[in-house]
C-alpha cells in the first residue's frame, strides 16, 4: 500500500512485477538478518555452554568470547558468498540465485537448532557449528548483493534509489523482527 502511495505521488504506477521484486527483495533480506541475528542472541546466552563445554568449565568467559567468534567467522564469507553467488546469478539468473541462498540460510538456521552439543558428539559439535556458520555467512552475502542488484536492475532509471532502498530495509527489519 505504502509502496503504491509512493510511487503515485510521483505520478507513476508500479506494475505488478515491480512490486513482487520490491516484495522479494524486502522479505528475502529480512528473512536472511533475521536469522543471522537469532543466531546472535543464541551465541549470546547459550551456545558458549552448549558447543564449548570444555573451555566453559574452565574459563566461561573464554567460551563466550569463542562463541562470539563463531558470529564474526560468518562474516569473513560474506564476501565470498557475493562474488560466487553474483557470478553463480549471472549465468542462471539472479532469481534462482536468491531463492538458493535463502534456502541455504534456511537449512543452515534449522540444522544449528538440531545440533547436538558438546556432551552429545564432542568436538564435532563446535566443528559442525562453525561449517554452519560458514555457509550462513557465505548465503548472506550471497542473498544481499543479489537482493540488491535486482531491486535496482529491475528498476525504471528514474526510480533506481527508491527500488534500492528495499534490500537496504530488510536488515533492520530482521533485527526487530528477532527482537535484537
Amino acid at each position: 500500500m505504502s509502496i503504491e502511495l509512493s510511487a503515485r505521488s510521483r505520478g507513476a504506477e508500479l506494475s505488478e512485477e515491480e512490486r513482487k521484486v520490491l516484495t522479494a527483495t524486502l522479505v528475502g533480506t529480512t528473512i536472511e538478518w533475521y536469522d543471522f541475528f537469532v543466531y546472535a542472541q543464541a551465541a549470546g546466552l547459550v551456545f558458549g555452554a552448549l558447543f564449548f563445554a570444555p573451555m566453559n568449565a574452565n574459563n566461561p568467559l573464554l567460551a563466550q568470547i569463542v562463541s562470539f567468534a563463531t558470529l564474526g567467522l560468518s562474516f569473513l564469507f560474506r564476501p565470498l558468498g557475493a562474488i560466487v553467488c553474483g557470478h553463480l546469478g549471472d549465468r542462471f539468473g539472479r532469481k534462482n540465485m536468491l531463492v538458493v541462498t535463502l534456502l541455504l540460510m534456511g537449512a543452515a538456521t534449522a540444522l544449528v537448532g538440531l545440533l547436538p552439543t558438546y556432551a552429545q558428539i564432542g568436538a564435532w559439535a563446535p566443528a559442525l557449528l562453525i561449517l554452519l556458520r560458514i555457509l550462513q555467512g557465505f548465503s548472506a552475502g550471497g542473498e544481499w548483493g543479489g537482493a540488491a542488484l535486482m531491486a535496482v536492475e529491475s528498476a525504471p532509471r528514474d526510480r533506481r534509489s527508491f527500488f534500492g532502498s528495499f534490500p537496504q530495509i530488510g536488515t533492520p527489519l530482521g533485527m526487530a523482527r528477532c527482537g535484537c
